[in-house]
């Protein structure tokens, strides 16, 4: 189980920025599944708070997103094959240290319900102290190209990200988080 502080800017691009960044790129993108989790009532979306199961290969986490002063903290709890299973088939979250947030957040796991699915390819570079993530999203029948930039020190990394932005000349487009955006395409389902 981790528990960290994530502090990250996000921008939307668009396909042919996309395409330009991922060429500068010297790998491949990596894809990842990320499956949204809520009540029926949506009581995490409605305390500002998220979970997510991520699946990168035979690689599977449990994360739970909840409001910090800067950012999110993020409680995860690395998952194998039959607990993802047990949670993805049979709604049965075997995730101890998220479990325990979300009954602080008094929500009980018994009540979450699978939202939806949303597929990124993302490739990931070390810039200037921090994480540089180049994503392409798809989702109900959208798909959409952003890039995000994680790092520890909000003001350095403001600044660094902004000077990123206008050394390529890319527009600031505000982005909401993907849960968000996933979230907006569901409800015009």
């Amino acid at each position: 189980m981790t528990k960290e502080l994530e502090i990250e800017f996000k921008n939307m691009l668009t396909k042919e920025e996309y395409s330009k960044l991922l060429a500068e790129q010297n790998t491949s993108p990596i894809s990842q599944t990320n499956h949204y989790f809520d009540t029926s009532d949506f009581q995490l979306r409605d305390q500002k708070a998220a979970l997510r199961l991520r699946s990168i290969g035979s690689h599977f986490e449990c994360t739970l997103k909840t409001p910090a002063a800067s950012g999110n903290y993020e409680t995860t709890d690395s998952l194998d094959e039959q607990q993802a299973s047990a949670i993805l088939d049979f709604g049965q979250f075997d995730a101890p240290e998220v479990s325990a947030e979300l009954e602080r957040l008094g929500v009980s796991p018994s009540d979450l319900v699978l939202i939806g699915s949303l597929t990124t390819h993302r490739v990931e570079s070390a810039y200037e102290g921090g994480l540089l993530v180049l994503d392409h999203s798809e989702y109900l029948g959208v798909e959409d190209y952003e890039l995000e930039y994680e790092v520890t020190d909000e003001a350095a990394g403001k600044r660094s990200f902004l000077s990123l932005l206008e050394e390529k000349c890319i527009p600031v487009r505000p982005a909401d988080k993907k849960i968000a955006r996933f979230m907006k395409a569901a409800s015009k389902h």
